[in-house]
């Protein structure tokens, strides 16, 4: 069995699908690589790619990925609701098969160094790439955002310690299997989101491993519950649901529906579970291994 990675670019770009498609043609690029997963959101003015592959296959399309993220995003021209750094704002790497997370955070390094040298694009390293307490935490690493930040008022860890002009920073990481997980409420009031929020997330004393964001949709007229779950196993996504559901319950409000964002593993959500949290559009190929088995399958 081959050494496998998974990595999952975040980019600041949500509404034009011929810049989205662009980078991933350059993944694709890449011999030994495959695209499983990509998916847009306008009001968030975010994309996710997730692909995997062989280490070494994957951290050369990160960093191709990165270069052509940076000539096609600026971050002066960029309005949504989602907090973000940079062009390509995160770049995280996952153990998938017969790799180490300490080799995870090898290629994290080697792709900032590369980022730097060639597109002049600088990186803090989060998670269990962090080289400072204070990075580790990815929301800590985003506070202040482009704006706040491009100065070099924090400055980053490889290069700087000015932001690329235009396409910022990049946050690179090696870290589990995470699910970024929304739940949209019956109305658009963002002042419930983000009290149901402020009580389900870790930091507030909620649910542990969960972060969690209110935010407004004003595409679908929506406010929506944003949530990473940093480990499936310590809160799945059923206990997230379950929370917000309660907590929106008790403010008056009503859950309409949830999202994934991405891929999930299977141990993670299966046909019950996606009926149970009201999963729009669920289909098998949600699925982390589901997708990954049909990709190496094709020619």
């Amino acid at each position: 069995m081959a050494a496998l990675v998974e990595c999952v670019p975040n980019f600041s770009e949500g509404r034009d699908r011929a810049v989205i498609e662009a980078i991933a043609s350059r993944i694709r690029a890449v011999p030994g690589v495959h695209v499983l997963d990509t998916t847009m959101d306008a009001d968030h003015h975010r994309s996710v790619i997730t692909f995997a592959g062989a280490p070494e296959a994957v951290l050369a399309a990160a960093i191709e990925a990165a270069g052509e993220a940076a000539a096609r995003i600026d971050l002066n021209r960029h309005h949504g609701v989602h907090p973000r750094i940079g062009a390509i704002d995160v770049l995280p790497f996952v153990p998938v098969r017969d790799v180490a997370m300490s080799d995870c955070v090898e290629l994290a390094v080697r792709a900032g160094e590369a980022i730097w040298s060639r597109f002049s694009l600088p990186s803090y390293l989060y998670e269990f790439a962090a080289r400072r307490a204070d990075h580790r935490n990815l929301a800590d690493v985003r506070k202040g955002q482009f704006e706040g930040l491009r100065n070099g008022e924090r400055p980053p860890d490889i290069g700087g310690p000015k932001f690329h002009p235009t396409a910022g920073a990049v946050a690179i990481g090696a870290r589990k299997f995470l699910i970024a997980y929304n739940v949209n409420l019956a109305g658009a009031d963002v002042s419930l989101a983000k009290e149901i929020a402020r009580r389900v997330r870790a930091s507030s004393g909620g649910l542990p491993c969960v972060k969690a964001l209110g935010l407004g949709l004003e595409t679908a007229g929506l406010a929506q519950v944003s949530m990473n779950l940093t480990d499936f196993e310590v809160t799945p996504i059923r206990a997230a649901f379950d929370a917000v559901t309660r907590e929106a319950e008790l403010l008056g409000a009503r859950v309409l529906e949830s999202e994934l964002i991405g891929l999930a593993p299977a141990a993670a959500l299966d046909a019950a579970l996606a009926a149970h949290i009201r999963l729009r559009g669920f289909t098998p190929s949600m699925i982390l291994e589901n997708r990954l088995s049909a990709a190496i399958s094709e020619p």
